[in-house]
């Protein structure tokens, strides 16, 4: 009995501690990076790689921020039902395009060069996609957002030196310009790519 509980007391200490331990930056990216690369050079069909794929995003990016940074300015002027529309068809719309680019990588090859705490809020991860016989080499720096230290998240993919979310922010920004500052022009055009 009394071996039981210890066994217990152990089992819940290593749960706690494992839970609670603050994970650096560059170990996020490598166990990402580990886990789709098993994905990817799975036999699995497509549809599940897909779904595996974004089982990882869900975790480790931080959609909603990603999602109100993009949106710019205009997020000011939206009432509630809109913002629960866009953050639901961004989650979406970021999803289906995030897994299309990876599923197309057989087993890509990414190495952490090295880790670099710009603020008390963000660290960027720099890292290298490497070269195959079908794709070039890749420089891509990861900006991971550890204000909690436990759950460090992923904020933005810089490749080549281009932010994906800024340039997310000009094409979502282009298409509000163009259709009067209307949301309503963004979440169709969200829905046009979801059906493709």
């Amino acid at each position: 009995m009394l071996k039981n509980k210890l066994l217990s007391l152990i089992f819940f200490y290593l749960l706690f501690t494992i839970s609670t331990h603050a994970k650096e930056p560059s170990e996020l990216i490598n166990e990402i990076v580990n886990e789709a690369s098993k994905i990817l050079s799975s036999s699995d069909p497509v549809e599940s790689k897909i779904i595996k794929l974004n089982d990882i995003a869900e975790k480790s990016v931080d959609i909603d921020g990603i999602g109100m940074y993009t949106l710019g300015k205009y997020r000011k002027n939206l009432n509630e039902d809109q913002k629960i529309k866009y953050k639901k068809l961004f989650r979406s719309y970021f999803l289906k395009s995030f897994s299309s680019r990876l599923v197309d990588y057989s087993n890509p090859k990414i190495n952490v060069i090295s880790e670099k705490k710009i603020s008390e809020k963000y660290t960027i991860v720099k890292t290298v996609l490497e070269e195959t016989s079908k794709n070039p080499r890749i420089e891509i720096d990861w900006r991971i957002y550890t204000k909690n230290l436990k759950r460090p998240l992923i904020r933005d993919l810089i490749v080549e030196g281009l932010s994906l979310a800024r340039t997310q922010k000009e094409e979502f920004k282009s298409i509000m310009q163009n259709n009067n500052n209307d949301i309503n022009f963004l979440f169709k055009s969200f829905e046009e790519f979801l059906i493709k």
